[in-house]
């Protein structure tokens, strides 16, 4: 593996010269603010800089994955033993041509909520309550409030890591589905097109203020968590699972289920990535042995980590 981290890193510098980062820490571009560096870095600013990427991770074979604000991932105490790449600033734009927003997948949501608010838009009013990127709302399918992105997304660009090459995607050919979407793995979520809905503004914004007064209010937004930890049974929902099991307040290491939300797990200092997976699995099994239902997980691993309950 090192010998692959160390090929990749020599493509890289070739075309991407000091942006290409070693060792670089990862806890700062997440959420929650815990986990182990990344091998390898980079912020892609251009196509260009995904190219050089693709050839590197084609040529080595070296383990890579794409994050965005980092606010779905839970990142291994060891780090990534590979290529993290995070959208750059070249990615983060928008533009209108009548009732459509285009956007690059580094924009983030509630900015892109809030143009929409400008241009008297409506349909991404949940978005300001969503505090990730366009990029990471695509691919995982982001919602809240009886809204999600399947709903308003008209075309996704991607680029394909292990191909070399950019792809339109159109909206109804994405396989949106709860919390999830049919995406290729490869494909790097890189712009998207919204097909919105003209509205009066005061209208707009009244639902965007009662959003975030939701979340001011329901979530621990003042402490370090990941968002919604497990997503929602069918015809349920994981929170009230988990408080009816006794969830509330459970806690392993530095790692506590929120007071104010069962659905969230709290970083106190010192908590580690490890406490944190012992808590989503202990909360699975509390829930398991109190209801029957089994919640799973939303939040995306990166990185070894052992298991602690099989």
């Amino acid at each position: 593996m090192t010998e692959a981290i160390h090929a990749a890193e020599t493509i890289l510098r070739a075309a991407c010269g000091d942006r290409v980062r070693t060792a670089f820490a990862l806890a700062p571009l997440t959420t929650f603010r815990i986990g182990g560096p990344a091998a390898l870095f980079l912020e892609p600013g251009s196509e260009d800089d995904l190219a050089a990427a693709s050839a590197a991770i084609r040529a080595t074979d070296v383990p890579h994955v794409v994050i965005g604000k980092g606010s779905n991932i839970l990142v291994s105490d060891e780090g990534f033993p590979g290529l993290v790449l995070r959208l750059g600033r070249g990615f983060r734009w928008a533009a209108r041509d009548g009732s459509r927003l285009t956007a690059g997948a580094a924009m983030p949501l509630p900015a892109l909520a809030g143009i929409a608010l400008h241009h008297g838009l409506s349909g991404l009013e949940f978005g300001v309550a969503i505090p990730g990127t366009v990029g990471g709302a695509v691919r995982m399918n982001a919602g809240a409030h009886d809204g999600e992105m399947a709903r308003v997304v008209d075309r996704v660009d991607v680029y394909r890591l292990a191909e070399g090459r950019s792809e339109a995607i159109a909206g109804e050919a994405a396989g949106f589905a709860y919390r999830r979407s049919a995406l290729p793995a490869d494909a790097v979520v890189v712009g998207t097109v919204v097909a919105l809905e003209p509205d009066r503004t005061e209208a707009i914004r009244s639902r965007m203020d009662e959003a975030r007064a939701w979340r001011r209010r329901t979530q621990p937004i003042a402490e370090p968590n990941c968002g919604s930890v497990f997503t929602n049974p069918p015809g349920d929902h994981a929170a009230r699972l988990i408080d009816a099991a006794g969830g509330k307040g459970l806690r392993v290491g530095g790692a506590r289920v929120s007071a104010k939300h069962a659905n969230f797990i709290v970083a106190e200092p010192g908590a580690t990535a490890a406490d944190v997976l012992a808590l989503i699995e202990a909360v699975q099994g509390l829930v398991e042995r109190a209801s029957g239902v089994r919640v799973e997980p939303e939040v995306r691993l990166v990185g070894r980590f052992d298991r602690v309950h099989r």
